[in-house]
């Protein structure tokens, strides 16, 4: 993929993005974290994908608004994007602050850039590109200006085809011949869903009739003119782009939709999350970590190369510094740092590793259970979060087919056992 890289983008558009809320229909993996800064494929961090499209786009003026659970992408964000200093562009953390102005909270995704915006003008842009951090999807931002000025648009909404299990928890988009949207229907509930669907002789225009993806939906990212964008915000009601802003100007404001046909996931759920991650090792992946023309960034790290002793691995994905021995992974995607310990055998696992490697101390703190999986473990449909430590001869299958539940030390949510940040599994324990 070639992507636009010229001096126009640069200075006239400013990043945006969107650090998201509570991720309750990601939890627990949201219990100590933020969306965009869940772990995935191993070594990233969900925003890596966000921020490298912009980089990629020759686009680096970049804001990221948090709020809730912050701090670890905050550090991760502060980390890995530091740009040399003969280089003209920044990725700056905007958090939720009180002021003389406000004391409240963000209370919406247009209220957080609202109050942001004395931040974001600075940079004196032309356009605005307002982005979500928690999707996986790679796009050329420069074709999505180019677009907007040949449309003369004042506001372009990206969108993309997705099928019935998405549809109710994305704004769904209907557009005329020119692409022009003329309705914006935010999460409709599933008996409503029929109504909305995309008109599949429009869509073959554009080759992207699919019946098995038949509705047309927001992908969370809107390029705004910025006259415009303030004064759509200076409406206090517009609290929210998708369900206030966005529904809002289409009657008003030239509102026209950037159509992609490229792979994208909204990491919505655990069960999105968790079969978008394990696609990652499957045969021809739908999102390719490996493009040599448009790599996904990361914080570097000084880790050692992974090391496997005796071990049996099937499709599985391995960040550096892990060491598997005489274990059996299948199927998985493996993060950096893991310990798989003697006769273990893993089965369709998200493992996402450790932050830093046991000593003595944290050793007998734990008593005596290692980070990571223990000896004669066996572990089948599992999340296991960082710094987990789960004893030998933990069995964790769900063999009662539990789909939602929890206990003190792990959760189930749509039949995938999550085994949650910093938890310990004592030896023996069935799961």
């Amino acid at each position: 993929m070639e992507f636009l890289t010229g001096k126009h983008l640069r200075q006239s558009m400013v990043a945006v993005i969107l650090g998201g809320g509570r991720g309750t229909r990601l939890f627990p993996l949201t219990h100590f974290r933020s969306k965009p800064a869940v772990p995935v494929a191993g070594k990233y961090r969900l925003i890596d994908v966000t921020v490298s499209n912009c980089i990629h786009s020759g686009l680096r003026n970049i804001f990221v608004l948090t709020q809730f659970n912050s701090a670890s992408l905050n550090r991760h964000v502060s980390n890995t994007y530091r740009f040399d200093q003969f280089t003209d562009g920044f990725v700056e953390i905007l958090a939720a602050e009180q002021t003389h102005e406000t004391e409240n909270w963000f209370q919406g995704t247009a209220d957080a850039v609202r109050k942001s915006l004395r931040h974001i003008l600075n940079t004196n842009p032309e356009y605005i590109l307002i982005m979500s951090g928690d999707t996986i999807y790679r796009m050329d931002l420069g074709k999505v200006l180019e677009q907007h000025l040949r449309d003369e648009a004042e506001i372009t909404v990206c969108c993309g085809m997705v099928g019935e299990d998405r549809a109710s928890s994305l704004g769904l988009v209907s557009v005329d011949a020119q692409s022009r949207i003329t309705e914006f229907h935010e999460k409709p509930p599933p008996e409503e869903l029929h109504a909305h669907r995309a008109d599949p002789g429009l869509m073959r225009r554009w080759d992207m009739d699919d019946p098995a993806r038949p509705y047309l939906a927001s992908m969370g990212t809107y390029l705004f003119h910025r006259d415009v964008l303030l004064e759509m915000l200076n409406d206090m009601e517009n609290e929210d782009f998708g369900r206030q802003l966005i529904p809002n100007a289409i009657s008003r404001r030239r509102v026209h939709a950037h159509l992609f046909a490229g792979y994208w996931e909204d990491i919505g759920t655990i069960r999105s999350f968790f079969d978008s991650t394990l696609d990652l090792v499957s045969d021809q992946p739908k999102f390719d970590f490996y493009d040599p023309q448009s790599p996904v960034f990361t914080r570097a790290r000084t880790l050692p190369s992974s090391a496997m002793d005796d071990a049996i691995l099937n499709r599985v994905l391995v960040a550096e510094g892990c060491i598997i021995r005489r274990a059996e992974v299948h199927n998985s995607v493996i993060g950096i740092r893991s310990v798989i310990g003697d006769g273990s055998r893993l089965e369709n696992v998200v493992m996402m590793g450790a932050d830093y490697y046991d000593d003595d101390r944290q050793y007998r703190d734990h008593d005596n259970i290692g980070l990571g999986v223990g000896r004669d473990v066996i572990v089948r449909n599992a999340i296991i979060d960082k710094n987990a430590r789960i004893g030998d001869g933990v069995r964790i299958l769900n063999e009662a087919g539990v789909q939602n539940g929890e206990s003190s030390h792990h959760w189930v949510r749509d039949g995938i056992v999550i085994i949650p940040k910093d938890a310990t599994i004592p030896p023996g324990t069935v799961l």
